[in-house]
């Protein structure tokens, strides 16, 4: 039975395991000046558990000159400690996603650090702190340049280079841009118009919202939507002292099977890439068609407490502020309720993120590569997303375009159809980081082709000093 051996020496096992491979080494990039200052060779955006994988593949190939942005305080970063409310993910355990092929670097060799073999074996899911205390302890371990409290406001093309501006301190400059920026980092979190036009803030808030539900004690709350979330955040309501909280969902029932479960055994996640594009198309409409259920323990544990309710096949048709409450219409009648809660996921689109804006219109969308054979299975959603080329690159929707957008990767939710579940998917980051890591080292080693030949031609270093015959000196 293995023993816990503590962090500690997992770090010093990590360190050894790192020189053993010769990770490490001088940099081969080549050096850009300027006047406004240094050029990084790669800045991304985002250092929750993509950008840190995506920071320490590059590493592995010595592209050293990067520099990782994040706008949350350090360990902070991403959903796991800050709005996200599940008690723990809903991947499998076993599946590894941002340690590279490194075991010593695995989530299961940092459990078992800590619990042991047979801690590991008990364990069913992996608790949401847990995984965000590994992700802490993976930057510190892999010292990633990682800088906090930088908030990225716009992304500026230069011409095969960017200014990165920051909403404090000076703008950075890149050759490329990463930008991991999670699940609703290709677009944002969806509330329906007919709530977001007829209701006051102060009446509702996202499920990627920071929600006080302890100021809700014995109130009244309805949840709209399906998804895990929604289920999740009405055990934490519950939990906190809400007195009702009461989810509706417009299916006359909730889906039982996961398509996600069968993406992970039957290798499709990892050669999704390969598919055409009709067949990419026709998988993801039913991807959205099917849905995902809640895991089996979050709905438990929410449906055990008192003052749960489910509501299934009862749409929402209309919303009304009132002295009250909040008045809703359903098929079934109104109910007034204190406060509401959505779980209405998310509308992907570079339109809508305000980084883009400068770049957004020559981007390629699905809509300007592919139209289904049958019209009527056009999918306004699906089309939307950007047509990604096959390492996150954004493609341009004409030449024009071209250069402004060279050298930018969408490493986050927006490579869903283009790429399948990937950048912001665990299930999906351990092929989807080695497809972006060599993207970006191809194109900067391309960008710099001629250099990189000239010196190759030039080189001509002594390596060999024999002679012959023996003892006489080269001519």
């Amino acid at each position: 039975m293995t023993r816990p051996i503590g962090l500690a020496a997992l770090a010093e096992q990590v360190a050894r395991d790192l020189e053993r491979l010769a990770h490490g080494g001088p940099a081969w990039t080549v050096p850009q000046e300027s006047a406004e200052g240094h050029v990084h060779d790669v800045v991304i955006v985002g250092g929750g558990q993509s950008g840190l994988g995506a920071a320490f593949g590059l590493l592995r190939e010595r592209v050293s000159n990067i520099l990782v942005l994040d706008e949350n305080p350090a360990g902070y970063e991403g959903p796991w400690d800050t709005y996200a409310r599940m008690m723990t993910l809903r991947t499998p355990k076993h599946l590894t996603a941002i340690d590279m092929g490194l075991p010593s670097l695995t989530f299961r060799a940092f459990w078992e650090a800590q619990h042991g073999r047979a801690g590991w074996d008990a364990l069913d899911k992996i608790p949401r702190r847990d995984w965000m205390a590994y992700l802490r302890w993976y930057r510190a371990v892999l010292k990633l340049p990682v800088r906090n409290d930088a908030r990225v406001t716009l992304i500026e093309p230069l011409g095969r280079r960017f200014r990165v501006h920051l909403a404090e301190g000076a703008p950075l400059l890149a050759r490329k841009v990463v930008l991991a920026t999670g699940i609703q980092g290709g677009g944002h979190w969806h509330v329906p118009p007919f709530i977001r036009d007829r209701l006051p803030t102060t009446r509702y808030a996202h499920t990627s919202a920071t929600i006080d539900y302890a100021a809700l004690a014995g109130k009244r709350i309805a949840l709209l939507g399906a998804g895990a979330s929604a289920f999740d955040n009405a055990h934490a309501a519950l939990s906190a002292g809400v007195g009702e909280a009461h989810v509706f969902v417009r299916r006359p029932a909730l889906p039982q099977v996961n398509p996600i479960r069968h993406m992970e055994r039957s290798g499709i996640i990892g050669r999704f890439p390969a598919l055409d594009d009709a067949a990419k198309y026709r998988m993801m409409v039913a991807f959205f068609d099917r849905s995902q259920p809640p895991t089996n323990d979050t709905f438990e544990r929410a449906s055990a407490l008192p003052g749960f309710h489910l509501h299934l096949g009862t749409p929402w048709l209309d919303v009304a502020d009132s002295g009250e409450g909040v008045v809703v219409t359903t098929p079934n009648g109104t109910e007034t309720f204190d406060f509401l809660v959505l779980s209405t996921g998310l509308v992907t689109d570079p339109a809508l993120r305000p980084e883009l804006a400068l770049v957004a219109d020559g981007i390629a969308r699905w809509a300007d590569r592919f139209r289904p054979a049958d019209a009527a299975a056009t999918n306004p959603l699906i089309d939307a997303h950007p047509y990604l080329g096959p390492q996150f690159q954004f493609l341009p929707r004409d030449a024009d375009h071209a250069d402004k957008l060279h050298g930018l990767f969408a490493f986050n939710y927006s490579g869903l159809i283009s790429l399948g579940l990937s950048a912001s998917a665990l299930s999906g980051l351990r092929h989807a980081l080695p497809r972006l890591v060599a993207g970006v080292a191809d194109q900067l080693f391309l960008d710099d082709r001629e250099a990189m030949i000239a010196a190759y031609l030039a080189y001509d270093e002594v390596e060999f000093v024999g002679s012959w015959p023996r003892g006489e000196a080269a001519a």
